[in-house]
């Protein structure tokens, strides 16, 4: 079943976040996750928070997305992270295919 990581992203640093995004996006393709959005114009509908920029990452199981999070690869991307960018981050599985 796939599973997905959803981020809320604000950045904090423009250089720090683009060196955290390109050693994100090489962990997340050899995890073998793709982007679904990435940071595209994001509109509220409903509620009351404004709009951050969205990330959606698809991976092929929660096992697979765990395993790329707690992988030394990514951990050099997370090093970056915390100053480059505030984030809101949550794994979510998928439906079961019919």
């Amino acid at each position: 079943m796939t599973a997905y990581v959803i981020s809320e992203v604000e950045m904090r640093d423009l250089d720090g976040f683009e060196a955290y995004r390109a050693l994100a996006a090489k962990t997340i393709a050899q995890y073998g996750g793709r982007y679904l959005v990435r940071g595209g114009k994001a509109e509220l509908a409903e509620g009351n928070l404004p709009p951050r920029a969205i990330v959606v990452v698809e991976f092929p199981s929660m096992a697979r997305l765990k395993e790329w999070y707690a992988s030394p690869e990514y951990a050099e991307a997370l090093k970056i992270r915390a100053d480059a960018l505030e984030r809101r981050l949550l794994f979510v599985e998928g439906v079961v295919p019919d």
